[in-house]
């Protein structure tokens, strides 16, 4: 299975809308809460070079959020993306 990273808040809606997205795709996924963590927001920072979340990587590369998974899923891609 693909290695997948979202880095969430709480109360976060596009958040809970991206991970039942991976849900319904029986999707495992790393679930890091920025929220809690201001190392982990600055590696989000780091890595995405992006504010908002969820910021979403599979197999280390930058999905973007919500907007951008659900696009890939409607495309037939995000399933190719899962693939071990």
């Amino acid at each position: 299975m693909a290695k997948i990273i979202v880095y969430t808040k709480e109360n976060c809606p596009y958040c809970r809308l991206a991970k039942d997205l991976l849900f319904t795709r029986n999707a495992s996924f790393e679930e890091i809460r920025i929220d809690l963590d201001d190392a982990k927001r600055d590696e989000m920072l780091r890595l995405s070079n992006r504010r908002t979340v969820p910021q979403i990587f599979i197999n280390d590369q930058l999905i973007g959020g919500y907007d951008d998974l659900a696009a890939l899923a409607k495309s037939g891609k995000l399933d190719e993306l899962l693939k071990p």
